[in-house]
């Protein structure tokens, strides 16, 4: 019973029976192949096993004799070669897909993964730029027009309160506490926190809530359909994600800085900046919502100043 045939009857097993898409049938096949060619050019090309033992019938090797020892030599090599964590937990992942598929269909006896730990995943860390990119970036709207003066109040609501994509966009104008600057925020699992807004983001919604092209047709933009959402398309629906993002690289092009920032970089920065000038980590927890402080913390490997600052302020001789 040699690998390959398995193989290919497993890939057809995905195919026609669990339904999945050709792209990742694709991505199963290779991450195989990569075992496959592994063993063969490595393994028994240096003679680290005795050939005997390890091939089938047929010239291939057997799926039965496949132990721990070998997929963590197959491990080795892959890091040996500098591989991301990201693409070798995907090949792992297809090894483990795969012979839990001999064992259920009793092809084999024991899985020589049982006692094999993924790689952990790695975390890259935010990407947060300086106020003065973030100035830059803001700049570039076009405030004198409707939809430039809605880029401009995203922008700065972003910046404001370090809402996501997502949040931001599901925003009602019910949510907004114009008397005491206050937001509803409905975020993942639909848990709900209020947040603060800062004086000048809340003065630009102000005048994109009260710009008169809200309210009738224009040649760039048709008056409001959704009277309950704050930020609206040109069509006067509900503005979408995708629809920002775009929004976001075409300012970044107009902007001229070579870095990448979406919305999501805009989040990162302003954490980055609460803790740079002195907020502590549980209140921007809070203010970000996430579940975890631990999530939060990453944000202390972020900020090069606040290393500084943390140094000269322990080091005795600083």
């Amino acid at each position: 019973m040699d690998f390959s045939n398995q193989a290919r009857t497993y890939l057809k097993y995905l195919e026609m029976v669990k339904n999945v898409s050709i792209h990742t049938t694709r991505n199963y096949a290779i991450d195989l192949d990569s075992f496959k060619d592994f063993f063969e050019l490595t393994i028994l090309k240096k003679k680290k096993v005795s050939k005997k033992i390890l091939l089938s019938d047929k010239g291939s090797f057997s799926l039965k004799n496949i132990d721990k020892w070998i997929i963590r030599n197959y491990l080795a090599h892959l890091y040996d070669r500098k591989m991301k964590n990201k693409t070798i937990m995907r090949r792992l992942s297809s090894l483990r897909s795969f012979f839990k598929y001999l064992m259920r269909e009793k092809l084999i006896d024991v899985n020589p993964l049982d006692d094999i730990e993924s790689p952990k995943k790695e975390k890259p860390l935010p990407n947060a730029i300086s106020f003065e990119q973030i100035d830059n970036l803001f700049n570039t709207c076009d405030v004198d027009t409707y939809l430039g003066l809605r880029d401009r109040a995203i922008m700065e609501l972003f910046y404001s309160s370090g809402l996501r994509l997502s949040e931001l966009v599901n925003m009602d104008r019910k949510d907004l506490d114009e008397t005491s600057l206050l937001i509803n925020v409905y975020g993942k699992g639909k848990k709900q926190r209020v947040l603060p807004i800062t004086k000048t983001a809340f003065a630009w919604i102000q005048k994109y809530l009260n710009h008169e092209s809200r309210f009738q047709d224009t040649k760039l933009n048709k008056k409001q359909k959704d009277k309950n959402a704050i930020f609206l398309n040109r069509f006067g629906n509900r503005i979408t994600t995708r629809s920002i993002d775009r929004n976001f690289k075409r300012y970044l092009k107009l902007s001229g800085l070579a870095t990448n920032i979406t919305p999501h970089t805009i989040r990162h920065t302003i954490a980055t900046h609460w803790l740079e000038n002195g907020m502590d980590l549980k209140t921007i927890q809070m203010l970000l919502g996430h579940e975890n402080l631990g999530t939060t913390t990453i944000y202390t490997h972020v900020s090069t100043k606040l290393k500084r600052k943390v140094y000269d302020k322990t080091h005795p001789r600083a």
